[in-house]
């Protein structure tokens, strides 16, 4: 526990101390391709093993994680951010994506979905909040770069939006224990080598280890499956099971070594 939450502490800080520390951010250098962006579906998820712990505190100011992102709306500044993170880890242990409509929020839950709209020009979009920030007493929330396109304000840099958080009335799914440990949580069983290797790279770029990948046959094809483990304790391996869903692994399964 005590690791896992010097982990978190070193996601959330990596990922807010840019407002204090970095040099101006800015828009990447590319031309822009909107069919790089894909709009959030809104579902219900699991909380992120990381980036939910509740007091934290950043730069001497206290901040409390809502319990529940239920009935929250609230009107004030965004920002954005782009190149300078691309790539880093946001305070849920997720590679940020500038191209992707996600976004930092100080209290809410991690991940939460949300509706933004710009109440200058009447835009709106909807995100997917997986990052802590911004730590500005005068900004509400922090937009990944390709957000703040969509809603205009990615030339003035700031604008004023009105945000409300999106709920669900049905429970998230419970996370099943492992019978016994140590366990492997297998995240897939690619027929292309090309899919494996770029899960790897992603699982790796997000800080995810120990990891294996190894060539098999099922049913007569074959398969490279990557795996996360050995894991040797319980809690260990729900927390895992947790991340990997809050990172876009929808369906990791416990394979027995």
């Amino acid at each position: 526990m005590r690791i896992a939450l010097t982990l978190a502490s070193v996601l959330l800080l990596a990922a807010c101390a840019r407002q204090i520390f970095e040099p101006p951010d800015g828009p990447p250098d590319d031309v822009f391709d909107p069919s790089r962006i894909q709009t959030p579906e809104p579902r219900p998820e699991p909380r992120s093993a990381y980036g939910n712990h509740s007091p934290y505190e950043v730069f001497g100011q206290t901040y409390h994680v809502l319990p529940s992102a239920e009935g929250y709306s609230e009107r004030g500044i965004a920002s954005w951010y782009g190149t300078r993170f691309h790539g880093r880890a946001t305070s849920s242990g997720e590679p940020y994506d500038l191209y992707q409509l996600t976004a930092a929020h100080k209290t809410l839950p991690l991940p939460t979905y949300a509706h933004v709209r710009h109440v200058g020009n009447d835009r709106s979009i909807v995100v997917r909040i997986n990052d802590r920030g911004p730590f500005h007493p005068d900004r509400i929330i922090d937009l990944s770069w390709a957000a703040a396109v969509k809603l205009g304000i990615d030339q003035s840099g700031t604008g004023e939006v009105e945000v409300t958080a999106i709920t669900f009335d049905d429970p998230v799914e419970r996370l099943v224990r492992p019978a016994r440990v140590p366990v492997m949580l297998q995240i897939g069983a690619f027929s292309e080598r090309r899919r494996a290797d770029q899960a790897l790279r992603d699982l790796r770029q997000a800080g995810v280890e120990p990891l294996r990948s190894e060539r098999a046959r099922s049913r007569g094809v074959r398969v490279w499956r990557v795996q996360v483990g050995p894991i040797e304790r319980v809690d260990e391996a729900l927390a895992m099971l947790e991340r990997l869903n809050a990172l876009g692994f929808e369906q990791p399964r416990y394979v027995y070594p």
